[in-house]
């Protein structure tokens, strides 16, 4: 039973976190506010930003207040699931470490289901227009543009996505994420997944 509330609490949490995180992406990448996708993500995440961007302005392309809500919500969410599931009591250096590889494990998830998305939307439906390919294209494009000049286009294929997505992989196999769970005796059913 424990264990499936855990999931249900990490799930949710989980999402809202990942609002925060397309937030910032989108914000870094300067996508269309008029979008309904960009929309919704403002909304939903504007009651915790808004009053943040009073005391932190945006410091060039980055939001400074998405960017400490971001890191509040995920650093709230690593103490709950440390409470419930590990063994001992960790320091303030571990959570923040877990937190910051947290933000960082998402934020490559997100980018390598983007450039997934990005490349099937472009065998399935090539210059097609809908506000979630656009949101896509958008996100995916600045990642994708500098290995599209390195290697061109190959009887009309574009084969930067593989490269891009290995590269995200070999990332996301680098951070020692689980291996700082690991060490703070956690249970498995907390570990995160992405």
């Amino acid at each position: 039973m424990q264990s499936a509330l855990i999931f249900i609490l990490r799930t949710l949490f989980d999402l809202y976190v990942l609002v925060f995180v397309l937030r910032l992406l989108m914000q870094w990448t300067r996508v269309d506010t008029r979008n309904p996708f960009v929309q919704f993500v403002l909304r939903v995440t504007s009651p915790l930003v808004t009053p943040l961007r009073r005391l932190l302005p945006p410091i060039g392309r980055l939001d400074s207040a998405t960017l400490m809500a971001l890191l509040g919500l995920q650093m709230i969410g690593t103490v709950v699931l440390v409470q419930i599931g590990c063994i001992g009591k960790p320091g303030i250096v571990p959570i923040l470490l877990i937190t910051v590889l947290g933000i960082l494990r998402l934020i490559l998830t997100v980018y390598f289901w983007t450039i997934i998305i990005y490349a099937v939307l472009s065998w399935v439906s090539p210059g097609g227009y809908n506000p979630g390919a656009a949101l896509v294209s958008s996100l995916a494009e600045p990642l994708l543009r500098p290995v599209q000049r390195v290697i061109p286009l190959i009887g009309g294929i574009d084969l930067s996505p593989i490269f891009v997505l290995i590269a995200l992989q070999a990332l996301m196999m680098i951070l020692p994420t689980r291996q700082l769970w690991s060490a703070m005796l956690c249970v498995n059913s907390i570990v995160p997944v992405f």
